[in-house]
């Protein structure tokens, strides 16, 4: 059974904290992660490649854990990933599933009940719901849509609902509790941030913190 927690290995977030994405990598596989998503959204197809090469020596097929490519479908089957997120500036759900097949997982972000609904009607494997609460991730984030607007999206769908946007290990027994399945984080799984409380901390220790919490 995969984890509850789906880190989001953002390449620009790495190189603002100088961090190693290999070394980041090792140290979520050893804490337990089960589920990443890879995401690079200047670099070029051959950097993504090179960077999905060593996340796969990291976590091999067949071992358990899942690899997800975030936005680029072809380079998904490429680089022998599990599948792929897509937004809603991105190719279709419809469009990802003919691209890496019936047994890759296509991910979708949605921001609103309606995007939730059309989500729903796809044959996408999870529907992404956020930023639930603010987030710094992105350069032009949508609405937040708070606790109360997750539990309304949980009543939408009985896909798999990834939760993503500002969470942390102050708020995620919250967000569990509203109905995620899985809470997409990024910035407070890393060292280096200003999140308060993990100075010191390895991302090891930071993750093993983290699965904790949501046990």
């Amino acid at each position: 059974m995969l984890a509850p927690l789906y880190p989001i290995l953002d390449i620009d977030l790495l190189t603002a904290r100088s961090l190693d994405l290999g070394s980041v990598a090792l140290a979520w596989r050893d804490a337990g992660v089960s589920l990443i998503q890879y995401r690079n959204k200047l670099g070029s197809a051959r950097d993504m490649l090179r960077d999905a090469a060593r996340l796969r020596e990291i976590f091999p097929v067949g071992e358990g854990a899942r690899l997800i490519f975030n936005d680029r479908s072809d380079l998904a089957v490429l680089a022998e990933f599990d599948g792929v997120h897509v937004g809603q500036g991105d190719v279709s759900a419809a469009d990802a599933r003919r691209i890496v097949g019936a047994t890759r997982w296509v991910g979708v972000s949605t921001n609103s009940a309606e995007q939730v609904i059309e989500a729903d009607k796809t044959s996408c494997d999870y529907i992404a719901y956020g930023p639930i609460f603010p987030t710094a991730s992105k350069l032009n984030p949508d609405p937040t849509v708070g606790l109360e607007g997750l539990k309304a999206a949980r009543a939408l769908t009985t896909k798999p609902l990834v939760a993503i946007g500002g969470i942390t290990r102050k708020n995620c027994r919250s967000v569990i509790n509203a109905g995620a399945d899985w809470l997409a984080v990024i910035s407070d799984l890393l060292p280096g941030g200003d999140n308060g409380d993990s100075g010191g901390k390895s991302a090891q220790d930071i993750v093993e913190e983290f699965l904790a919490l949501l046990v």
